[in-house]
């Protein structure tokens, strides 16, 4: 009886060890994620409700810098170089602080985005960009902190925040006409040498249509305008050799060697070696 007892006890601590009692949080976390012409951002942050509390000038204080939501540090993710006020960001992931104030907010962005809260000690070579939002009075109170991308365009949009009655926004330039410019710069003067190199790479590995993979390879070495790119006249050579063409695979070979003994590369010069061996060359 004493055994079935202690084991009886044994289970039940073991129970409570692992059990777990999901409640909700009290600032629950969001992600936004917002394509801005040709630029991806993604917002991380965690939002906080009034629940009856004067927010700014008492729980949020003004002219004092504020972590701009709650938990973890809010987080802002640019796939490209983007501009605020007339600074570059660098594409990459920033927190966003804010100094709210009773007429305009100032906005920073901060390249410190791990931890929960403010900077313990504040380092003003961490700030990429800055800038100043004027507040916008809202109607009506907005219960849950909100961060928005407003007014989109195909180069710009709005970061936006909202709580209590207060609505600021700061304007993010993105680089769309530059990268559709050279899209399409792209596009128009055809196909890259890495574009024949990669097609006719996939036509030897799946032995398709080598006559029509020698003819890419063949534009792609023709493109290298100064030879160097040893690993592009490897290829060559072996889709050369493939297709009966010993003589012109010879040849690209030792130009495959020569410019990998240049560069260093010894894998290269190896391969090359024995493929000249195997071919009579050497």
């Amino acid at each position: 009886m004493k055994k079935v007892f202690l084991l009886l006890c044994v289970v039940l601590v073991s129970f409570a060890g692992n059990a777990q009692v999901n409640t909700p949080q009290p600032s629950p976390s969001a992600t936004l994620m917002q394509t801005v012409g040709l630029t991806d951002v993604t917002l991380e942050y965690s939002r906080p409700s009034m629940r009856g509390r004067t927010i700014f000038g008492d729980l949020v204080p003004y002219n004092e810098v504020w972590r701009t939501g709650a938990n973890a540090r809010t987080k802002i993710t640019f796939s490209d170089d983007v501009t605020v006020d007339g600074q570059t960001l660098k594409a990459g992931t920033y927190a966003i602080f804010t100094k709210p104030g009773e007429t305009a907010w100032e906005v920073i962005f901060y390249t410190d985005a791990q931890g929960g809260g403010t900077p313990r000690e504040w380092d003003d070579a961490k700030v990429a960009a800055k800038a100043m939002a004027q507040v916008n009075p809202m109607p009506m109170a907005i219960e849950t902190f909100t961060m928005t991308f407003d007014d989109l365009s195909n180069n710009s949009a709005n970061l936006g925040m909202l709580w209590e009655k207060s609505y600021v926004a700061v304007k993010f330039e993105v680089p769309t006409m530059e990268k559709t410019v050279k899209s399409i710069e792209t596009v128009m003067n055809g196909p890259s040498a890495n574009d024949y190199y990669s097609a006719a790479s996939y036509y030897y590995a799946e032995n398709k249509d080598l006559e029509k993979a020698k003819e890419w390879i063949d534009k792609a070495v023709a493109m290298d305008k100064e030879g160097k790119a040893f690993w592009v006249m490897r290829r060559q050579s072996l889709i050369h050799a493939k297709v009966g063409a010993t003589k012109t695979a010879i040849e690209a070979a030792k130009k495959s060697l020569a410019s990998a003994e240049a560069a260093g590369n010894e894998d290269y010069v190896k391969m090359n070696k024995e493929s000249l061996k195997e071919w009579g060359a050497l």
